[in-house]
């Protein structure tokens, strides 16, 4: 372990131009991976380390999820610096800006807040271009953000180490179904066969344009993997981290955000006072939350086997 920690450090001092690469702090990470803090000679670095062999790209995904948030100017999020290479056998590193973080606590309302700036950040755009305020397509020099009309993304983006199918479509109902819901599904036939799920999902597919009558749907950016450990604060507000950034319906956003805590009423109440939620919007929530239920078991196994089924025969009564 120390011989490949000495690999890494030494790639990652000729990739950053640094003669100083001191650790520093403690090291962090989640189940995915390993994170540490780094002084360099240009200042304080925080690094991700995977050994995976598609690191690669899911490190592209969250740099470019990083970029797309951090242009709105909505909410802030650590500033990506680089994605580097570790072997040819496969594994990366992404260097970001550090940011001093502690749990979300006084600025939970000011999240709800910055969270729906963020999502409504495209509608604002659309409306700017209704009013022929804003150009389609950028001129030269603009860096501005141009009114997106479709649901996806530029570039795979990974919600854990599972890349996600990001092609760009204009219908969200369709695009949830094939591209979320049936690819997460896919992959569960694959490794278990599981026959419920396969009749279940026969019924559930059926119902869900019904969740969607009379609902009008804006692409918006959104954070993609928005779970109580994926947000903290520092002295100056909130801060987003480990985006699966893509363009969809604001409501998913909420949904992993319920599953497993760590956001406030007050939270809630600031959102929602800028978006409220549309009738049909609990039963909606739970289609949100299958992916992820799903996404977790194709993840960490059969212990999330009984809540997508729940959701299923749920959604199908």
């Amino acid at each position: 372990m120390q011989k490949l920690q000495r690999g890494m450090e030494s790639i990652l001092k000729k990739e950053l131009n640094t003669s100083t690469l001191k650790a520093t702090g403690r090291a962090g990470g989640g189940c995915i991976s390993e994170g540490q803090s780094y002084d360099t000679d240009s200042g304080r670095v925080f690094v991700k380390v995977n050994h995976k062999s598609e690191a690669r790209k899911m490190f592209d995904g969250e740099k470019a999820s990083l970029e797309a948030i951090l242009q709105t100017n909505t909410i802030k999020a650590p500033k990506p610096v680089r994605v580097i290479d570790l072997s040819p056998g496969g594994g990366a590193v992404f260097v970001m800006e550090h940011l001093d973080m502690r749990s979300i606590n006084r600025h939970s309302a000011m999240l709800g807040e910055q969270l729906a700036d963020l999502h409504l950040h495209n509608q604002s755009l659309k409306e700017k271009l209704d009013k022929g305020e804003q150009t389609v397509g950028k001129g030269s020099g603009q860096s501005e953000v141009q009114y997106v009309d479709k649901f996806g993304f530029h570039t795979a983006t990974c919600c854990g180490y599972i890349p996600q199918v990001n092609d760009w479509q204009s219908d969200w109902v369709s695009f949830y179904t094939q591209q979320r819901l049936q690819h997460q599904l896919n992959m569960v036939e694959k490794d278990y066969g599981d026959r419920e799920a396969r009749e279940l999902w026969a019924k559930l597919q059926l119902k869900i344009p019904d969740l969607f009558r009379d609902v009008e749907i804006v692409p918006a950016l959104l954070h993609g993997d928005l779970w109580g450990g994926n947000v903290a604060e520092n002295e100056a507000g909130p801060l987003v981290f480990d985006p699966a950034s893509y363009y969809g319906h604001s409501e998913f956003e909420l949904a992993i955000a319920g599953m497993f805590g760590g956001f406030g009423e007050s939270f809630y109440s600031a959102y929602h006072k800028k978006i409220p939620k549309a009738p049909g919007f609990e039963k909606r929530l739970k289609l949100y939350q299958l992916f992820h239920y799903l996404n977790h078991w194709n993840h960490f196994g059969t212990g999330y086997r009984g809540s997508s089924l729940n959701i299923m025969r749920n959604l199908v009564k």
